[in-house]
C-alpha cells in the first residue's frame, strides 16, 4: 500500500499580492478517490498492523456524517476487510448520502444512542461489543491513535519543509499531531478548530504523552472559525467556498476545510501574518462532506 505525494499549489489573489503573502496548498484531497486526505493517512498503518494481526474485521465509531466511517468503508472494499461502524444517534431512513456509501461498500451499520456512545471507550461497552461481533481489530472514533499519527507524519515531504507556516483544520487532534511531529519543532503550524469550546490544546498535549512522543511549542489553535460548532455553517462561509471553487479549482467542504481557509484569509486581512510570510495550508480532504449539505 503506498500513497503517491501529493502536489502543492499556490493561491494568488489582489489580496494576497497586496499583503505580500504567498498561500500555497497541499494537496492531500488528491491522494485517493474514496479513502481521501487524512483519513487515508490515518488508515494507513492501521490497515497494516490489522492485517499482520490476521484480523479479517474492523469496527470503528462515528456520527452519522463521519469522513472516518465513509473512508473506513471503502477501505474495507478496497483491502479486503469486513467493517462495522457503530454509529451515534437514533436510525433513519432514508440514509444519508455518508451512511448509503457505507452500506454499500459492505460496512455493517450498528446504531447506538448518544448517551450510551460516550461510554464507547468503556470497556463495558467493548465487551459487549466482542459478545455481538466476535474479534475485530478497533479504531478509535477519527481514526485518531498512535499508528494515525505515524501515518500523518507523511503528509509533508522533507522537501516541502521550508514554509514559514503550516495552517491546517482540527477535528480530533491526530493530523495536526503528526504535523508537528513531523516539523520537529521547526516553522510553525497553526490549527483552525472546527469544533466550539477550547479543549483541542489539551486534547493534542495528551496525544503527545498517551504516545510518549516529544512536545513541541510551535503550534497555536485559533477558535474562531467554527461558524457556531462542528457542522455549522452560515452563508458567509457557502459564499466563501462558492469563490474559491469558481476562481480556484478548489473544492472544500463547509465542515473543516472551508473553515480552515476562510480563516486563513480573514487572518491575512487582519494582517495577522507579516509580509512575505509564506504560508502552506494543508488540504485534508473529506469532499464527501459536500454532499449532506447538498453541495
Amino acid at each position: 500500500m503506498v500513497i503517491e505525494q501529493t502536489p502543492i499549489d499556490e493561491i494568488k489573489t489582489n489580496l494576497l499580492e497586496e499583503k505580500g503573502i504567498e498561500l500555497f496548498v497541499k494537496r492531500e484531497d488528491l491522494n485517493h478517490p474514496e479513502i481521501q486526505g487524512n483519513k487515508l493517512r490515518k488508515l494507513h498503518y492501521n490497515l497494516i498492523q490489522a492485517k499482520e494481526e490476521g484480523h479479517k474485521t474492523i469496527l470503528s465509531f462515528g456520527g452519522a456524517y463521519s469522513n472516518h466511517i465513509y473512508a473506513l468503508a471503502a477501505a474495507g472494499a478496497y483491502y479486503d476487510f469486513q467493517t462495522i461502524g457503530i454509529i451515534r444517534g437514533e436510525q433513519h431512513h432514508p440514509l444519508n448520502p455518508t451512511l448509503a456509501f457505507a452500506e454499500a461498500n459492505q460496512m455493517q451499520l450498528h446504531y447506538i444512542d448518544r448517551t450510551r456512545y460516550r461510554l464507547k471507550n468503556s470497556q463495558l461497552v467493548l465487551n459487549d461489543l466482542k459478545k455481538k461481533f466476535g474479534d475485530f481489530y478497533l479504531i478509535p472514533e477519527g481514526g485518531t491513535n498512535d499508528l494515525a499519527i505515524k501515518g500523518c507524519q507523511e503528509i509533508l515531504h522533507q522537501n516541502e519543509k521550508y514554509f514559514d507556516q503550516y495552517i491546517l483544520s482540527v477535528g480530533t487532534g491526530g493530523t495536526i499531531a503528526g504535523i508537528i511531529q513531523s516539523l520537529q519543532g521547526q516553522q510553525q503550524v497553526i490549527g483552525i478548530s472546527s469544533l466550539k469550546g477550547e479543549f483541542l490544546e489539551a486534547e493534542v498535549n495528551s496525544l503527545f504523552r498517551q504516545y510518549h512522543l516529544p512536545e513541541y511549542n510551535n503550534w497555536t489553535i485559533n477558535h474562531s472559525y467554527h461558524m457556531g460548532g462542528y457542522a455549522k455553517v452560515n452563508e458567509e462561509l457557502l459564499h466563501f467556498m462558492e469563490q474559491i471553487e469558481q476562481d480556484h479549482g478548489l473544492l472544500l467542504d463547509p465542515v473543516y476545510t472551508g473553515k480552515a481557509l476562510y480563516g486563513i484569509f480573514d487572518m491575512i486581512k487582519k494582517d495577522q501574518f507579516k509580509k512575505g510570510t509564506r504560508l502552506l495550508f494543508i488540504h485534508t480532504g473529506g469532499l464527501q462532506g459536500r454532499k449532506g449539505f447538498g453541495i
